[in-house]
């Protein structure tokens, strides 16, 4: 798999990675998710399953592991995985605070995740996560980083982050919603003792959703690594997508995967991978079928007419993250 230099860091890694989203937990927002899980939901059966498919996934070459305090058990999954693997190889991790998982192992219920960007929760969750992945953690992420929040204003907050930085973790922030651009721009220009906070950014980026595309570059300009998420849109660029208002885009997406025999999902991948900000683009897979068909991504060399068609499919930001906020957990 080919690889990127993540940022101005000290990682140079295979620049598809896996997220422990839809795997750590039993519940997700993705389509088809419930189709997922054949063999149970129970804590054991997701445990083998989440070991099964990170050993896969680094069979053929991933090295970036993502999770978060709030994917249920998935940040103490990767964390024992991590613990059992026999490596040499030069592994990036990350994790983030800011969310509470309360699900309690189930799917049918009011909240799956309470949000807190207070420092009394950095400093809890920040335990937590040294608890579960030791030294092989890399970054931390705030957590869907919002202006709302104020968690970008909050001193505390950001001189925690900072000793933190100290002690040889990557701070960063992954970002949500329409005014992820704004957010970007803002964290770009934070600095702690004289020097800049973040130097990992975790957006989602995709066919749909565009728009921070600018604010990117400058990120990466700036020596900030970038890592993609939802590029499949949680499964709406996938054939999953049954919705009719997405049929004629997915027409336009179906044929580029046809011309390149993979599936809508490595196109989409593909065209997140070819974005000149050198990203680390995340598969979100439950399934091994799923992550090979992911992988094939790394293969596909796109035309400047694949590009120009996938060009005109953009939504308007309150257009894609609508669309996202009717997504049911499943």
């Amino acid at each position: 798999m080919k690889s990127v230099q993540f940022g101005a860091t000290r990682f140079r890694i295979p620049r598809i990675g896996l997220g422990t989203a839809a795997i750590g937990r039993p519940g997700y927002i993705n389509l088809g998710h419930d189709e997922d899980f054949a063999n149970g939901r129970d804590l054991e059966a997701m445990h083998k399953r989440t070991h099964r498919l990170l050993s896969e996934a680094y069979r053929f070459g991933v090295r970036y592991f993502d999770t978060a305090r709030s994917y249920g058990e998935g940040e103490r999954f990767l964390g024992q995985w991590l613990d059992n693997l026999n490596s040499r190889d030069v592994i990036m991790t990350g994790s983030k605070w800011g969310y509470t998982y309360v699900a309690d192992w189930k799917v049918d219920v009011d909240k799956h995740e309470v949000k807190d960007h207070s420092v009394e929760l950095l400093n809890k969750q920040w335990e937590e996560s040294q608890a579960n992945m030791s030294y092989f953690l890399s970054i931390y992420h705030i957590h869907s980083a919002t202006l709302e929040t104020g968690v970008l204003d909050n001193k505390a907050v950001l001189d925690r982050l900072y000793e933190i930085k100290q002690k040889g973790i990557l701070i960063g922030l992954s970002v949500s919603g329409a005014q992820q651009g704004e957010v970007i721009e803002k964290a770009r220009k934070i600095k702690v003792n004289g020097e800049a906070l973040f130097e990992s950014i975790q957006v989602t980026w995709n066919v749909f959703e565009s728009s921070t595309s600018e604010q990117l570059k400058l990120a990466a300009e700036q020596g900030m690594g970038v890592i993609i998420k939802e590029a499949v849109a949680n499964g709406r660029l996938t054939d999953r997508n049954k919705e009719n208002t997405d049929q004629e885009k997915l027409k336009v997406i179906k044929s580029i995967a046809i011309s390149h025999d993979v599936g809508i999902d490595a196109i989409a991948m593909a065209y997140a991978l070819a974005q000149p900000w050198n990203p680390i683009v995340l598969s979100g897979a439950s399934t091994s079928d799923q992550l090979l068909s992911n992988l094939r991504a790394d293969q596909v060399q796109l035309s400047i007419s694949d590009f120009n068609s996938l060009n005109q499919l953009a939504e308007t930001s309150a257009e894609y993250w609508d669309s996202r906020a009717a997504l049911v957990w499943n």
